[in-house]
């Protein structure tokens, strides 16, 4: 079968491997289409198990069950989720399911960027959700990133009425804004430096924007569109450093910063505790996705709540996938890029 090899970001390769063959309780499932996540172009985690075969956000169709399989046959429209929890560790029976262990060490064989995946037994076990009938393969796509950000507004407590401050509007940021809508915030804030992203936010449901690129006192312009308050949650979808600085400066007291992206390992981030002590405000993070998280995912997309084909700016080939790659990591003229491993 025909995969798309990684190597660096700018060297993603079609090539040939076998297909996977299934054994007791496993599934073999046709790729039909995969999302390339942010996560796919941080060079500095990914390249270090290169060459490698990436995509999690892959739905596709049933083509072969293991002995055993009961709940699922051939023909079936399914997500796979690729991490999975144990669902019976301390973390797991604490709501912290994305620090299991388990989940850390779960995948499926070798990636979504192929034409045929094995789906192992326990990611079978808790991992398979079929697709409803009235959505499209290249919408379930977006289950497992949107799964992300409800975990991650799950943890800032976005609530009726909140000012969200959103920094950062690639993908990530975009399905926040429409998220923190559906969720009550009166007012969303979005922050960029890239215009064609600006815009995008502006499109899906920011009230206002902010240029980060043009703006010098970005707390100041917040309060200027705010009632002269600051943002009640910040949401940094973006892990350049400076994101971090203006999260610190933009949050209203009490209020909740989510670090939904980090700056890579071995960078120091400076925080004014003191301040924050005084203002009793709230620095928390989120990791992945847990099965609640998903099947909330699949509800809210399955409804219109959270729209998410128009977000879809490229559709490529298998053999495109080096483009699709490079589109990603550049971040500008872009928002979602699928791979269609049999278009």
């Amino acid at each position: 079968m025909r995969v798309a090899m990684y190597y660096n970001n700018n060297d993603v390769r079609l090539e040939e491997m076998p297909k996977p063959k299934t054994g007791l309780g496993e599934l073999l499932v046709k790729a039909m289409a995969c999302g390339i996540c942010g996560s796919d172009v941080m060079e500095w985690y990914r390249v270090k198990t290169a060459p490698r075969v990436l995509g999690h956000e892959m739905t596709g169709e049933i083509v072969e069950v293991g002995e055993g399989v009961k709940h699922y046959k051939v023909g079936d429209r399914v997500f796979v989720s690729h991490h999975v929890p144990c669902n019976t560790c301390r973390y797991c029976l604490s709501g912290h399911h994305t620090a299991c262990e388990t989940l850390h060490t779960t995948n499926f064989d070798p990636g979504g960027f192929a034409e045929y995946i094995r789906v192992p037994r326990i990611n079978v076990d808790r991992g398979v959700y079929l697709l409803p009938n009235d959505m499209s393969y290249e919408d379930g796509t977006f289950i497992e990133p949107l799964a992300c950000c409800v975990r991650g507004q799950r943890a800032a407590q976005i609530k009726p009425g909140d000012t969200v401050f959103v920094i950062g509007s690639g993908i990530s940021g975009i399905l926040h804004i429409q998220l923190a809508h559906t969720l009550g915030a009166t007012k969303i804030i979005a922050s960029d430096v890239n215009e064609y992203r600006l815009k995008a936010a502006k499109n899906f449901g920011a009230n206002e924007i902010i240029d980060a690129k043009q703006e010098l006192n970005v707390p100041e312009r917040i309060r200027e569109v705010n009632d002269n308050r600051l943002a009640d949650k910040v949401l940094v979808c973006t892990a350049a450093l400076p994101a971090t600085t203006t999260a610190l400066q933009s949050i209203d007291r009490g209020g909740t910063i989510l670090f939904f992206a980090v700056p890579e390992p071995g960078v120091k981030v400076p925080v004014p505790l003191n301040d924050m002590w005084r203002k009793e405000i709230t620095l928390t993070t989120s990791y992945g996705a847990s099965p609640v998280d998903i099947t909330t995912s699949i509800e809210l997309i399955r409804a219109g709540r959270v729209k998410v084909n128009d977000m879809i700016t490229h559709r490529l080939s298998l053999a495109e996938a080096g483009l699709g790659f490079k589109l990603v990591a550049k971040a500008e003229d872009s928002l979602k890029v699928i791979i269609e491993p049999f278009r």
